[in-house]
């Protein structure tokens, strides 16, 4: 029997570490190649890392929200034959007849006993500690050989000034009772895609100036248009929503405001303008939000914008999104359905410039010609770079997309 290591891959483009987000498998757990035992997490994606061959597995490195650098072991499996660990060498002294050699080992938690003896914990492990202020001297180390844990750290924390994770129950099983005092807390790890939309939304905050513009939209005509092209078509082409024509009109009105479809990098002081139209479409999904992209919209009709966004929204809530198509977009919609409220705030997708948010259609009455009619009312929320875009040109944009969503008709001329 021998030892296997696997190591965390070098996924290109430049990531020198990665987010520990899930084990799929536990110690002493069968495995066979090809099979998935970890998801880790770059800036963009969820990566699955699989087995190299069939083994046991003998040690795990780290816990879910470690950060792990490339070329790090990241599971060590038993295998059959010699595996791909060099055997160490033998503790014994040899030609000095002193017997064998007490090998340094950190005693009481992690601390040696000697000038050789050295503290044992990842590289991660001591970047938290750090962070966290804790001094790994005085921290009992668990793992093996007494190698400093993130569990470790856990209790250290809990132990220490800081108080410990609190999560008590008050009335009946937790539950809500009126009138009873309540007292639990609980402490919850933010780590994998909440962290990087966590880390993602604070840059993009950070970065951008935001001002938002809101314009109400009548959308009678486009709603009865819709509801006779899927009576129509719908068996052969598909269910059309109202986000495919609110992207036809994007890529129609985009043209005339290049400095809209671009990518601003604030610290080379450029922007980058596209003639492609690669429309982000922010999608909730069961792992905190992300942003699949539909590529070069301005080539696809209504139909094959709408499947191509059921197709990214799908992949993206089943976790199989492909890292190139979470990005590269170019702006981004954004929209609640029917719970988009009646105005919103989106926030910019960093590096863009500017994002288009859906409210919600209501039925409400206006004035038309001096009458009160019901109108199928939509209000659309948009955010601007104020660094890149002017006020003027956000409001004439938006007053494009209106006019297209007013008269749905004018999308199909020439």
């Amino acid at each position: 029997m021998g030892q296997y290591v696997i190591k965390m891959p070098d996924i290109g483009e430049g990531i020198a570490e990665v987010e520990l987000v899930l084990w799929h498998v536990k110690v002493g757990d069968q495995v066979v190649e090809e099979q998935v035992l970890a998801d880790v997490m770059t800036d963009k994606a969820n990566v699955e890392i699989p087995s190299h061959v069939h083994g046991t597995v003998v040690s795990l490195s780290g816990k879910p929200g470690d950060v792990i650098p490339v070329g790090s072991e990241i599971i060590r499996l038993e295998v059959e034959g010699k595996g791909n660990v060099k055997e160490s060498p033998s503790p014994l002294g040899e030609g000095r007849g002193e017997g064998p050699q007490k090998s340094p080992s950190p005693l009481g938690g992690g601390r040696g006993e000697g000038p050789t003896d050295r503290i044992l914990a990842a590289p991660a492990v001591r970047r938290r500690a750090k962070e966290l202020g804790i001094d790994l001297e005085n921290v009992a180390g668990t793992g093996p050989d007494g190698r400093i844990t993130q569990a470790d750290l856990d209790d250290a924390t809990a132990q220490g000034p800081r108080g410990p994770s609190l999560k008590f129950s008050v009335g009946s099983g937790g539950k809500y009772v009126p009138g009873s005092q309540r007292s639990e807390e609980e402490v919850v790890p933010i780590i994998g895609l909440r962290r990087k939309i966590a880390e993602k939304m604070q840059e993009s905050k950070r970065r951008i100036p935001h001002f938002t513009y809101v314009e109400e939209v009548d959308v009678t005509a486009l709603e009865e248009l819709r509801a006779q092209l899927n009576k129509k078509y719908r068996s052969e082409r598909g269910h059309l929503t109202l986000l495919p024509f609110l992207m036809c009109a994007m890529v129609r009105t985009l043209p005339d405001f290049p400095e809209i479809n671009a990518r601003y990098d604030d610290d080379g002081c450029t922007l980058t303008k596209y003639g492609a139209v690669h429309l982000g479409i922010a999608a909730q999904t069961p792992s905190g939000l992300m942003v699949p992209v539909v590529r070069n919209a301005e080539a696809r009709d209504l139909w094959s914008c709408g499947s191509e966004v059921a197709r990214l929204a799908e992949a993206a809530r089943t976790g199989k999104a492909t890292r190139e198509e979470l990005m590269g977009s170019t702006i981004t919609i954004t929209s609640l359905g029917p719970l988009g409220g009646i105005v919103s705030t989106p926030v910019i997708n960093y590096p863009e410039v500017a994002i288009v948010g859906v409210n919600k259609v209501v039925e409400r009455p206006v004035i038309r010609n001096g009458e009160v009619v019901v109108r199928l009312m939509m209000n659309l929320s948009s955010s601007f770079d104020h660094r890149i875009v002017d006020g003027l040109r956000a409001a004439s944009f938006v007053q494009g997309l209106r006019a297209y969503l007013e008269a749905p008709a004018t999308l199909f001329i020439e």
